[in-house]
């Protein structure tokens, strides 16, 4: 499990970088560029989720 999270801390870290010093100049794009980031976090929770249940069901 300890490795999910730091790739999950990676991640995070990644997206406020990005909201902080890399947005882009159109707000359209910047928008659809963190709705897809947000998403991709969501579907790692998603992730780490389903193979911790996994686990406990063993």
């Amino acid at each position: 499990m300890r490795p999910q999270l730091i790739i999950f801390g990676i991640l995070i870290a990644g997206f406020i970088i990005y909201n902080l010093f890399f947005q882009l100049a159109d707000d359209r794009t910047n928008t659809a560029v963190n709705i897809f980031y947000g998403s991709i976090l969501f579907a790692y929770i998603s992730f780490m989720a389903y193979s911790l249940l996994r686990k406990m069901k063993k």
